[in-house]
This record gives C-alpha cells, structure tokens and sequence, in this order.
C-alpha cells in the first residue's frame, strides 16, 4: 500500500521528535544521522531521505530549535515593572521544558560561531531581545517603576545578568534552582529601581 500524505507528515514528525531528544540529551556536538536513527529506530539510510548531508540535519535542528522557542508558552504580566520581570525569567530554565531549551541553545553557540552567516544571524536575535527589553522598560520608567536612564543601556546589562545567569544554572543546576533563579532575578530589579548606574567613566 503506497504512503499517503499524512503518513510522511506523520513520519517527519517522529524524526523531529528524535532530532529533539538528541540534541536534549547531547547537545549539537552530539548530532549526527546516526544518533537520530538510533533514537527512531530506523537505519541512516531513511534518514538520508530527509537529511542528504549533516549540514541539512543542523540546519533542521536550528529550525526546530527557533519554532520551539518561538512556541513556548510566556508568563502573562501587565505593563511595567511586572513585564519585565516576566521576560526575564521566561528566559530562564526553571522547568524541565525551558532547561532542555536553553541547554540546546547554549550548545548551538559553537555552531553559530563557526557560522559567519549564522553568527550574524544570532547578532541579530539577541538585538531583537534587546529591543523588545528596552521598550517594556522604558514603559517602567514612564510609569515611575524604574529611574529615568537609557533604556536600551539598562536593556543591554539586563540581558547580559540572565544569560549569565542561565549559564550558571545550566552548569551548576544544584547551586541555582529555579527558586534561587527567581530571588536573583527579583533581587536584580529590585537594586535597579535603587541605584542608577555611573554616568562618567574614566580612561
């Protein structure tokens, strides 16, 4: 009986699922087609129907990485203060869920760094979350929840502590759990609503 549609659909799904799981388990130093196939069940050789080269797999895997992310459910906050505490810790990995998602990502640095169009391409993603800080905080100076200072500089050093902070939970899970995550990220905005940062700098 020949496949239909759905069963190839159905089938692309399995081995996304596998690509998944793979890069969960080992990060994208550990993809290769025949870790996927040893996780499907299947030969390599079905596997080179979707994946003719590892360029192709990693460029899968990039994709399912970006849909995901784009996907994940984010904390509801109203504007202000509470906006941007929310966005800070949907960056976090306070789940099980969002630890395997930021585990995939930080592995896939070394790919993007190999990468110059990719590593452009990563510029370019962590300016837009910058952007997207700045306006929910400059929505918080407006309302008088933060002092008045560059939002896009505030931005930029908000966004340098949590990913420093998801490295360091990532490595030392037993050191940061999600509680601990939370207390920082609050302790974070809490002395940032206190003490503006120096204005003048000197060579």
């Amino acid at each position: 009986m020949p496949r239909t549609k759905g069963d190839h659909e159905a089938r692309r799904r399995d081995v996304s699922e596998a690509v998944w799981r793979v890069l969960a388990a080992h990060g994208f130093s550990g993809l290769t087609l025949r870790a996927v196939a040893r996780e499907l069940g299947a030969t390599t050789g079905l596997l080179t129907h979707y994946f003719p080269t590892k360029n192709d797999l990693v460029a899968h895997a990039l994709d399912l990485l970006e849909r995901r992310s784009a996907a994940r459910p984010r904390r509801a906050a109203d504007q202000g203060l509470a906006a941007v505490r929310a966005a800070l810790l949907d960056i976090l990995p306070l789940t099980a869920e969002t630890t395997a998602g930021n585990r995939i990502w930080v592995s896939s640095w070394d790919t993007a760094l190999a990468d110059p169009a990719l590593s452009d391409d990563y510029g370019r993603k962590y300016a837009q979350s910058r952007d997207k800080l700045r306006d929910l905080i400059a929505t918080a100076q407006r309302s008088g929840e933060l002092p008045a200072q560059d939002p896009a500089r505030v931005a930029a050093a908000a966004q340098a502590f949590v990913l420093g902070l998801v490295v360091q939970a990532l490595f030392d899970p037993a050191a940061f759990p999600p509680e601990r995550q939370t207390q920082l990220v609050d302790d974070y905005l809490a002395a940032l609503t206190s003490r503006p940062p120096a204005t003048a700098h000197r060579a």
